[in-house]
């Protein structure tokens, strides 16, 4: 007996536990399945309005001086101070002396051809007096202005070929060219300032000698500032001559502006690109230091009937991904330029298409897609948002 209930018991459990397990199981065949709902991905896009948008060349240059000047000595002799003083960084106006050389030599030696010439004057004079007297009073007025401290003042007209004569017969006009080229030599023996501007370096100081030759130092015209900046040779054919130009640096504060003033025609072999130079206008340039480098946002051509977008939402070289019918599709466009952060599309696409503006990964030709609330998508050709790169 103990032996059919030790049997019993197990197979009666066994047999328990796979009713109960059935009956769940069909319990759960009866609960209705839950349906399979395909959700669409929302997206930021843009509606394609085809208008005229103007391009822009951003290119990064150096600040120099238009007139840098290198002071070279044509005489020799001891060096002077000016009226400023002759050292780096030092600023001056135009009409300055910068240095002089010892003109003490030369001087003399102007005074002793200006006598030669007033004797000249003096032996022909008498002689004017009595075959030209109309003539007489004015080359008398004339020997009466030469004076030893002014330069020499210009030779009177001869009315005629007799008085020309009486003029070279007695040297006048040998002296006369002579006393001019002295004063020339003389006039070598100054430097001023042909603007305002600074002294870059120097070379030699005051007491030391110069020569014929001798370098002396570097000037630049502080009135006539420039950027150098290199463009890419595909960029040249884009830039519009006659824009504005709108300069900023990461040094300094401020904003200037300035306008093309000549484009090289030899390209850089090793960067391919082509100097372009922007003349800064006359306001704020105060502010600015020869040699600080400067971000140059040049004005291009525009273009007609283009829409712009942000520059990773073009994937490979010309296709992007728009709104379809609900649906995500891939089409290959015309780019018409590509700028820092932006591209420029042409045909391909029209009015009233929707382009997606946001980097998409792992999505499929097909997909359904959304575009996001219009309070959340950026205007219609706009670069707001956009990212810069």
């Amino acid at each position: 007996m103990k032996i059919k209930k030790t049997f019993i018991i197990p197979v009666a459990i066994v047999l328990v536990s796979v009713l109960i397990m059935m009956a769940l199981f069909r319990l759960g065949n009866d609960q209705p399945k839950s349906k399979h709902i395909t959700r669409s991905k929302i997206v930021e896009a843009r509606v394609v309005q085809l208008r005229r948008i103007p391009t822009e060349i951003i290119v990064y240059g150096r600040l120099v001086s238009s007139e840098p000047v290198t002071l070279v000595s044509e005489v020799s002799g001891s060096i002077e101070k000016g009226t400023v003083p002759f050292l780096p960084g030092q600023s001056f106006k135009k009409g300055d002396l910068l240095l002089k050389i010892d003109d003490r030599q030369v001087r003399y030696d102007l005074n002793s051809l200006k006598s030669d010439f007033l004797n000249a004057l003096t032996a022909v004079l008498p002689e004017l007096n009595v075959d030209f007297p109309d003539d007489f009073r004015i080359y008398q007025d004339y020997f009466e202005r030469i004076t030893f401290d002014r330069p020499l003042p210009p030779l009177p007209e001869a009315s005629n070929q007799k008085i020309k004569l009486y003029l070279t017969r007695f040297n006048v006009y040998k002296l006369y060219f002579s006393v001019k080229n002295q004063e020339i030599r003389l006039s070598k023996h100054y430097f001023y300032a042909p603007f305002d501007g600074s002294i870059v370096s120097t070379d030699l100081r005051a007491g030391s000698t110069a020569r014929a030759g001798s370098k002396l130092g570097r000037i630049i015209n502080l009135g006539s500032l420039e950027v150098e900046a290199p463009v890419p040779a595909q960029d040249i054919g884009w830039i519009d001559r006659h824009g504005t130009v709108q300069l900023t640096s990461s040094e300094i504060p401020g904003r200037w502006s300035g306008k093309i003033a000549r484009i090289g025609k030899a390209i850089d072999e090793k960067t391919q690109s082509i100097p372009v130079y922007i003349r800064l206008n006359n306001k704020g340039q105060k502010q600015l230091y020869s040699g600080v480098f400067l971000t140059a946002h040049i004005p291009g051509k525009s273009v007609d009937d283009a829409f712009m977008i942000p520059r990773h939402a073009l994937y490979g070289s010309s296709k992007i991904y728009l709104i379809k019918n609900g649906k995500l599709d891939f089409r290959s466009v015309e780019v018409l330029r590509r700028q820092e952060g932006e591209v420029i599309l042409g045909s391909g696409i029209q009015n009233g298409d929707t382009v997606i503006t946001e980097i998409l990964q792992g999505v499929a030709e097909g997909m359904p897609v959304r575009m996001r609330s219009a309070s959340k998508t950026e205007r219609p050709g706009g670069s707001k948002g956009s990212a810069r790169r």
